[in-house]
Protein backbone atom coordinates (compact mmCIF):
# COMPACT_ATOMS: atom_id res chain seq x y z
CA UNK A 1 0.00 0.00 0.00
CA UNK A 2 3.01 2.42 1.05
CA UNK A 3 4.49 1.64 -2.61
CA UNK A 4 1.27 2.26 -4.73
CA UNK A 5 0.87 5.76 -2.52
CA UNK A 6 4.05 6.84 -3.57
CA UNK A 7 3.73 5.76 -7.17
CA UNK A 8 0.90 8.05 -6.85
CA UNK A 9 2.50 10.32 -5.61
CA UNK A 10 4.79 10.60 -7.71
CA UNK A 11 2.11 10.39 -10.59
CA UNK A 12 0.23 13.38 -9.28
CA UNK A 13 3.88 15.52 -8.70
CA UNK A 14 4.70 15.05 -12.44
CA UNK A 15 1.33 15.57 -13.70
CA UNK A 16 1.29 18.95 -11.57
CA UNK A 17 4.92 20.16 -12.94
CA UNK A 18 3.34 19.50 -16.64
CA UNK A 19 0.50 21.73 -15.80
CA UNK A 20 2.52 24.07 -14.42
CA UNK A 21 4.89 24.27 -17.50
CA UNK A 22 1.99 24.61 -19.99
CA UNK A 23 0.75 27.38 -17.61
CA UNK A 24 3.88 28.87 -17.80
CA UNK A 25 4.57 28.59 -21.58
CA UNK A 26 0.67 30.12 -21.98
CA UNK A 27 1.60 33.05 -19.74
CA UNK A 28 4.97 33.36 -21.40
CA UNK A 29 2.99 33.69 -24.97
CA UNK A 30 0.79 36.12 -24.14
CA UNK A 31 3.13 38.45 -22.26
CA UNK A 32 2.80 42.15 -24.81
CA UNK A 33 6.70 41.27 -25.97
CA UNK A 34 9.49 43.44 -26.79
CA UNK A 35 8.79 46.87 -27.67
CA UNK A 36 7.78 47.60 -31.28
CA UNK A 37 11.22 46.94 -33.69
CA UNK A 38 11.67 50.26 -35.67
CA UNK A 39 13.70 49.39 -38.67
CA UNK A 40 11.09 46.95 -39.96
CA UNK A 41 11.13 46.96 -43.92
CA UNK A 42 7.36 46.97 -45.09
CA UNK A 43 5.95 44.71 -48.23
CA UNK A 44 2.87 42.97 -49.76
CA UNK A 45 1.79 40.14 -51.72
CA UNK A 46 0.04 41.17 -54.90
CA UNK A 47 -1.93 38.58 -56.83
CA UNK A 48 -3.20 39.56 -60.28
CA UNK A 49 -5.81 36.85 -60.04
CA UNK A 50 -7.20 37.69 -57.10
CA UNK A 51 -7.27 41.26 -57.95
CA UNK A 52 -8.93 40.23 -61.31
CA UNK A 53 -11.62 38.14 -59.31
CA UNK A 54 -12.73 41.09 -57.27
CA UNK A 55 -13.53 42.57 -60.24
CA UNK A 56 -10.24 45.40 -60.89
CA UNK A 57 -8.24 46.18 -62.88
CA UNK A 58 -5.45 44.77 -61.85
CA UNK A 59 -2.55 46.67 -63.16
CA UNK A 60 -4.50 49.99 -62.08
CA UNK A 61 -4.15 48.41 -58.48
CA UNK A 62 -0.76 46.79 -58.93
CA UNK A 63 0.79 50.35 -59.65
CA UNK A 64 -1.28 52.25 -57.40
CA UNK A 65 0.67 49.67 -54.63
CA UNK A 66 3.85 50.83 -56.19
CA UNK A 67 3.36 54.77 -56.78
CA UNK A 68 0.30 55.80 -54.30
CA UNK A 69 1.45 53.33 -50.81
CA UNK A 70 5.10 53.21 -52.17
CA UNK A 71 6.13 49.84 -51.70
CA UNK A 72 9.21 48.49 -52.32
CA UNK A 73 9.15 45.05 -51.30
CA UNK A 74 6.48 42.55 -53.07
CA UNK A 75 5.37 38.88 -53.47
CA UNK A 76 4.14 38.36 -56.60
CA UNK A 77 2.77 34.75 -57.61
CA UNK A 78 3.91 33.16 -61.01
CA UNK A 79 0.28 30.85 -61.74
CA UNK A 80 1.46 27.67 -63.81
CA UNK A 81 -2.16 27.03 -65.10
CA UNK A 82 -2.39 30.73 -66.57
CA UNK A 83 1.23 31.17 -67.95
CA UNK A 84 1.22 27.69 -69.48
CA UNK A 85 -2.24 27.04 -70.58
CA UNK A 86 -1.09 24.08 -72.94
CA UNK A 87 1.52 22.23 -72.78
CA UNK A 88 5.11 24.41 -73.75
CA UNK A 89 3.00 26.88 -75.06
CA UNK A 90 4.24 29.63 -72.38
CA UNK A 91 2.12 33.01 -71.89
CA UNK A 92 4.68 35.57 -69.18
CA UNK A 93 2.95 39.01 -70.36
CA UNK A 94 1.84 39.57 -67.05
CA UNK A 95 5.11 38.54 -64.91
CA UNK A 96 7.06 40.43 -67.65
CA UNK A 97 4.56 43.31 -67.16
CA UNK A 98 4.75 43.53 -63.29
CA UNK A 99 8.66 42.79 -62.99
CA UNK A 100 9.35 45.92 -65.43
CA UNK A 101 7.20 48.00 -63.25
CA UNK A 102 8.97 46.71 -59.89
CA UNK A 103 12.56 47.44 -61.82
CA UNK A 104 11.49 50.86 -62.67
CA UNK A 105 11.00 51.74 -59.11
CA UNK A 106 13.74 49.95 -57.88
CA UNK A 107 10.82 47.76 -56.44
CA UNK A 108 11.94 44.49 -54.44
CA UNK A 109 10.36 40.91 -56.05
CA UNK A 110 10.15 37.88 -54.45
CA UNK A 111 8.97 35.67 -57.35
CA UNK A 112 6.38 32.88 -55.60
CA UNK A 113 7.19 29.21 -58.19
CA UNK A 114 5.47 25.71 -58.17
CA UNK A 115 1.98 24.21 -58.26
CA UNK A 116 1.35 25.70 -55.13
CA UNK A 117 1.23 29.91 -54.90
CA UNK A 118 -0.26 32.32 -52.94
CA UNK A 119 -4.57 32.33 -53.17
CA UNK A 120 -7.40 30.37 -53.29
CA UNK A 121 -7.10 27.06 -54.02
CA UNK A 122 -3.61 27.15 -53.54
CA UNK A 123 -2.46 24.45 -56.27
CA UNK A 124 -2.88 25.89 -59.90
CA UNK A 125 -2.64 23.18 -61.72
CA UNK A 126 -2.80 23.48 -65.48
CA UNK A 127 -6.32 21.15 -66.68
CA UNK A 128 -3.92 19.59 -69.02
CA UNK A 129 -1.12 18.50 -66.69
CA UNK A 130 -4.97 17.18 -64.27
CA UNK A 131 -6.50 15.72 -67.41
CA UNK A 132 -3.16 13.36 -67.58
CA UNK A 133 -3.72 12.12 -64.25
CA UNK A 134 -0.35 10.44 -63.56
CA UNK A 135 1.84 12.11 -60.71
CA UNK A 136 5.00 11.18 -62.81
CA UNK A 137 3.64 13.16 -65.59
CA UNK A 138 2.85 16.24 -63.19
CA UNK A 139 6.04 15.83 -61.51
CA UNK A 140 7.82 16.16 -64.79
CA UNK A 141 5.99 18.98 -65.88
CA UNK A 142 6.23 21.07 -63.15
CA UNK A 143 10.09 20.45 -63.18
CA UNK A 144 9.93 21.49 -66.27
CA UNK A 145 7.70 24.61 -66.00
CA UNK A 146 10.36 25.83 -62.52
CA UNK A 147 13.61 25.72 -65.19
CA UNK A 148 11.40 27.37 -68.09
CA UNK A 149 10.41 30.34 -65.44
CA UNK A 150 13.82 30.46 -63.44
CA UNK A 151 15.89 30.23 -66.61
CA UNK A 152 13.86 33.37 -68.06
CA UNK A 153 14.14 35.34 -65.46
CA UNK A 154 17.71 34.93 -63.95
CA UNK A 155 19.83 37.03 -66.06
CA UNK A 156 18.54 40.93 -66.41
CA UNK A 157 16.00 40.87 -63.79
CA UNK A 158 17.73 42.66 -60.67
CA UNK A 159 14.62 43.53 -59.39
CA UNK A 160 14.34 39.72 -58.32
CA UNK A 161 15.43 39.41 -54.65
CA UNK A 162 14.38 35.67 -53.72
CA UNK A 163 12.65 32.48 -55.15
CA UNK A 164 10.10 31.44 -53.34
CA UNK A 165 9.40 27.63 -54.01
CA UNK A 166 6.02 26.92 -52.98
CA UNK A 167 4.06 28.26 -50.77
CA UNK A 168 3.50 26.74 -47.18
CA UNK A 169 4.32 22.95 -48.63
CA UNK A 170 4.13 21.07 -45.34
CA UNK A 171 0.23 22.83 -44.73
CA UNK A 172 -2.39 20.44 -45.34
CA UNK A 173 -4.57 22.99 -47.12
CA UNK A 174 -6.09 23.80 -50.52
CA UNK A 175 -6.91 22.13 -53.16
CA UNK A 176 -3.95 19.96 -53.87
CA UNK A 177 -2.56 16.97 -54.68
CA UNK A 178 -0.65 14.66 -51.95
CA UNK A 179 2.51 16.24 -50.69
CA UNK A 180 5.75 14.61 -51.65
CA UNK A 181 8.65 15.40 -49.33
CA UNK A 182 11.14 13.29 -51.61
CA UNK A 183 9.29 15.79 -54.36
CA UNK A 184 9.88 19.41 -53.31
CA UNK A 185 13.57 18.45 -52.42
CA UNK A 186 13.85 17.66 -56.29
CA UNK A 187 12.03 21.07 -56.66
CA UNK A 188 14.60 22.83 -54.45
CA UNK A 189 17.34 21.36 -55.98
CA UNK A 190 16.75 22.03 -59.77
CA UNK A 191 15.86 25.83 -58.72
CA UNK A 192 19.05 25.59 -57.04
CA UNK A 193 20.68 24.26 -60.23
CA UNK A 194 19.41 26.70 -62.27
CA UNK A 195 19.76 30.13 -60.53
CA UNK A 196 22.98 29.59 -57.90
CA UNK A 197 23.25 32.99 -57.64
CA UNK A 198 19.81 33.42 -55.64
CA UNK A 199 18.41 32.73 -52.45
CA UNK A 200 15.32 30.48 -51.97
CA UNK A 201 12.74 31.07 -49.51
CA UNK A 202 10.67 28.51 -48.21
CA UNK A 203 7.31 29.55 -45.96
CA UNK A 204 5.39 27.66 -43.33
CA UNK A 205 2.05 28.15 -41.09
CA UNK A 206 2.81 30.41 -38.33
CA UNK A 207 0.23 28.35 -35.71
CA UNK A 208 0.68 24.86 -37.17
CA UNK A 209 3.45 23.60 -37.84
CA UNK A 210 7.06 23.33 -35.75
CA UNK A 211 8.89 25.31 -38.49
CA UNK A 212 11.77 23.40 -38.70
CA UNK A 213 10.73 21.56 -42.07
CA UNK A 214 11.16 24.58 -43.87
CA UNK A 215 13.97 26.13 -41.90
CA UNK A 216 15.93 23.45 -43.12
CA UNK A 217 15.18 23.92 -46.42
CA UNK A 218 15.13 27.41 -47.42
CA UNK A 219 18.05 30.13 -47.29
CA UNK A 220 15.63 32.13 -46.02
CA UNK A 221 12.09 30.96 -43.63
CA UNK A 222 9.12 33.21 -44.15
CA UNK A 223 5.99 32.19 -41.58
CA UNK A 224 2.29 33.27 -41.78
CA UNK A 225 0.51 35.73 -38.90
CA UNK A 226 -2.82 35.18 -38.54
CA UNK A 227 -4.80 36.51 -35.46
CA UNK A 228 -8.22 36.34 -36.29
CA UNK A 229 -10.18 33.40 -38.12
CA UNK A 230 -13.71 31.84 -38.94
CA UNK A 231 -13.47 27.84 -38.70
CA UNK A 232 -16.73 25.96 -38.62
CA UNK A 233 -14.69 23.37 -36.60
CA UNK A 234 -14.24 25.63 -33.75
CA UNK A 235 -17.81 27.07 -33.73
CA UNK A 236 -17.18 30.84 -35.53
CA UNK A 237 -14.67 33.58 -35.44
CA UNK A 238 -11.71 32.75 -33.26
CA UNK A 239 -8.92 34.50 -31.78
CA UNK A 240 -5.22 33.02 -31.47
CA UNK A 241 -4.63 32.98 -27.82
CA UNK A 242 -0.60 33.35 -28.69
CA UNK A 243 1.44 36.39 -28.45
CA UNK A 244 4.23 37.85 -30.16
CA UNK A 245 6.76 35.12 -27.62
CA UNK A 246 5.11 32.70 -29.15
CA UNK A 247 6.75 33.16 -32.69
CA UNK A 248 9.54 34.58 -31.03
CA UNK A 249 10.16 30.91 -28.82
CA UNK A 250 9.27 29.25 -32.73
CA UNK A 251 12.05 30.61 -33.84
CA UNK A 252 14.74 30.46 -31.62
CA UNK A 253 13.82 26.39 -31.62
CA UNK A 254 13.64 26.35 -35.28
CA UNK A 255 17.04 28.01 -35.55
CA UNK A 256 18.58 26.45 -33.25
CA UNK A 257 17.91 22.77 -34.47
CA UNK A 258 17.73 23.41 -38.33
CA UNK A 259 20.79 26.32 -38.24
CA UNK A 260 18.37 28.78 -39.93
CA UNK A 261 19.36 32.19 -39.19
CA UNK A 262 17.17 34.52 -42.03
CA UNK A 263 13.28 34.95 -40.88
CA UNK A 264 10.83 37.30 -42.38
CA UNK A 265 6.93 37.79 -41.95
CA UNK A 266 6.04 36.73 -45.04
CA UNK A 267 2.13 36.81 -44.92
CA UNK A 268 0.57 38.91 -41.98
CA UNK A 269 -3.14 38.86 -41.98
CA UNK A 270 -4.53 42.80 -43.38
CA UNK A 271 -7.64 41.16 -45.13
CA UNK A 272 -10.63 39.70 -43.43
CA UNK A 273 -10.83 35.52 -42.59
CA UNK A 274 -14.75 35.66 -42.98
CA UNK A 275 -17.71 33.35 -43.09
CA UNK A 276 -18.08 33.99 -46.93
CA UNK A 277 -16.64 35.33 -50.26
CA UNK A 278 -15.75 39.00 -49.69
CA UNK A 279 -16.90 39.60 -52.90
CA UNK A 280 -20.57 39.26 -51.71
CA UNK A 281 -19.95 38.87 -47.71
CA UNK A 282 -21.49 42.40 -46.02
CA UNK A 283 -18.78 44.85 -45.12
CA UNK A 284 -19.94 45.03 -41.51
CA UNK A 285 -19.00 40.70 -41.38
CA UNK A 286 -15.98 41.61 -43.18
CA UNK A 287 -14.86 44.07 -40.33
CA UNK A 288 -15.34 41.08 -37.38
CA UNK A 289 -11.81 40.14 -38.43
CA UNK A 290 -10.38 43.16 -40.40
CA UNK A 291 -10.92 46.95 -40.15
CA UNK A 292 -8.15 49.55 -39.74
CA UNK A 293 -7.84 49.11 -35.89
CA UNK A 294 -7.20 45.68 -36.25
CA UNK A 295 -4.68 46.59 -39.32
CA UNK A 296 -2.57 48.59 -36.71
CA UNK A 297 -2.64 46.15 -34.40
CA UNK A 298 -1.97 43.45 -36.22
CA UNK A 299 1.77 45.73 -37.70
CA UNK A 300 1.96 45.92 -33.91
CA UNK A 301 2.23 42.79 -33.47
CA UNK A 302 4.27 41.31 -35.69
CA UNK A 303 7.16 44.24 -35.21
CA UNK A 304 7.06 42.31 -31.60
CA UNK A 305 8.43 39.43 -33.34
CA UNK A 306 11.20 41.34 -34.28
CA UNK A 307 11.90 40.18 -37.98
CA UNK A 308 13.25 42.94 -40.25
CA UNK A 309 10.70 42.48 -42.79
CA UNK A 310 6.52 41.99 -42.36
CA UNK A 311 5.19 41.14 -46.11
CA UNK A 312 1.04 42.00 -45.15
CA UNK A 313 -1.30 39.81 -47.32
CA UNK A 314 -4.59 41.99 -48.60
CA UNK A 315 -3.37 45.33 -50.40
CA UNK A 316 -6.15 43.67 -53.29
CA UNK A 317 -8.68 43.87 -50.35
CA UNK A 318 -7.53 47.36 -49.36
CA UNK A 319 -7.59 48.60 -52.88
CA UNK A 320 -11.08 47.29 -53.79
CA UNK A 321 -12.74 48.65 -50.49
CA UNK A 322 -11.21 51.94 -52.11
CA UNK A 323 -12.45 52.01 -55.67
CA UNK A 324 -15.55 49.43 -55.31
CA UNK A 325 -16.85 50.35 -51.46
CA UNK A 326 -15.87 53.76 -51.27
CA UNK A 327 -14.00 52.92 -48.09
CA UNK A 328 -10.75 54.21 -48.53
CA UNK A 329 -9.97 53.67 -44.43
CA UNK A 330 -7.77 50.62 -44.72
CA UNK A 331 -5.77 51.88 -47.62
CA UNK A 332 -5.40 55.06 -46.17
CA UNK A 333 -4.30 53.82 -42.95
CA UNK A 334 -2.10 50.80 -44.92
CA UNK A 335 -0.37 54.59 -46.45
CA UNK A 336 0.63 56.07 -43.18
CA UNK A 337 2.28 52.73 -41.95
CA UNK A 338 4.27 52.24 -44.94
CA UNK A 339 5.41 55.57 -45.67
CA UNK A 340 5.88 57.19 -41.98
CA UNK A 341 6.02 53.97 -39.68
CA UNK A 342 4.02 52.62 -37.09
CA UNK A 343 3.93 55.02 -34.11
Amino acid sequence: MHSLRHVFKIIGLFLLGALALVLGFFVYFNLPGPAPRQDVSYGVTFSSRYATDLGLDWKAAYIATLDDLGIRKIRIPVYWDLAEKSDGVYDFADIDWQLEMARKRNAEVILSIGQKVPRWPECHIPDWVSAEGTVPYRQSKLLSFLKTVVSRYKDGHPEIALWQVENEPFLSFGICPAFDRDFFDTELASVRAADPSRKILVTDSGELSTWYNAAKRGDVFGTTMYRMIYSAKVGGYFTYPIGPNFFRFKGWMAGLISGQKNFMVIELQGEPWANGWVGTLPLDEQFRTMNETLLRQNIDYARRVQYPEIYLWGVEWWYWLKENKHYPALWDTAKEIFQTGVK
